[in-house]
């Protein structure tokens, strides 16, 4: 890996978080596609956060997911069901964002559910420093009811077709080409066209990752940056 130019992006989102001035913990979106490299990219980042000193949070909206009795009842394959049943985002608010947000107490949970056993989770309660830096990852991260939380947005943007191909090759242990490639292309690409066309996530965000070729990513301000710089 060019860990040059990896570093070099990393080095500058880490320097974005050091430009927010915020008297609460601040909050960082990494948002995307699936198979994008949001988990990879928001990972780098605690690490580099952690060796400058920064308490870290780190979490992921696959930890806000519903009971799959629940979060299916459109189909396994439907795009639409993929959008509207799958996160609990008012339990997401609930126990983490708003806690750690202006006015929060700062007593916060970091999961509320167990995807390996399918089961709701109810993890014990931490209160975080007023300078922790929560870095979470995750798909739909702009849409109406979470784009007001975040001090700081990353869009990790990778052409759709490449993501089917990363999963095919990420899942291949657990699951058959054939139905990971069902699902990405029936599932998680339309919904994500959908969420592309209705929300414009990319118009929400302070940085824009292009990560089609995530040993050389590109990057740029996104429109949405505020006066601190990337």
């Amino acid at each position: 890996m060019e860990r040059g130019i990896r570093d070099e992006l990393l080095g500058r989102l880490a320097e974005a978080v050091g430009s927010v001035r915020v008297a609460h913990p601040i909050r960082v979106a990494i948002d995307g596609p699936p198979a994008a490299g949001k988990t990879t990219l928001a990972d780098e980042l605690a690490d580099v956060l952690r060796t400058q000193g920064r308490h870290v949070i780190r979490a992921s909206v696959d930890d806000f997911l519903f009971p799959r009795a629940q979060r299916y009842p459109r189909g396994e394959y439907s795009a639409e069901g993929c959008y509207f049943d799958t996160h609990d985002h008012g339990a997401l608010n609930r126990v983490l964002l708003d806690p750690l947000g202006p006015g929060g107490d700062r007593r916060f949970q970091d999961a509320v559910y167990d995807h390996t056993a399918d089961a709701v989770l109810s993890p014990p309660t931490r209160t975080a420093p007023a300078d922790a830096v929560l870095v979470f990852d995750g798909v739909f991260l702009m849409r109406p009811e979470l784009v007001d939380r975040w001090e700081l947005r990353v869009f990790v943007s990778t052409a759709l077709d490449r993501t089917v191909d990363r999963a095919v090759l990420r899942e291949r242990r657990v699951s058959a080409p054939a139905d990971v490639e069902r699902r990405w292309r029936e599932r998680y690409i339309p919904s994500q066209q959908f969420y592309l066309a209705t929300v414009r996530p990319t118009e929400h965000v302070d940085v824009i990752v292009h990560n089609d070729e995530p040993q050389q990513p590109g990057w740029e301000t996104g429109p949405a940056r505020s006066p601190r710089s990337v």
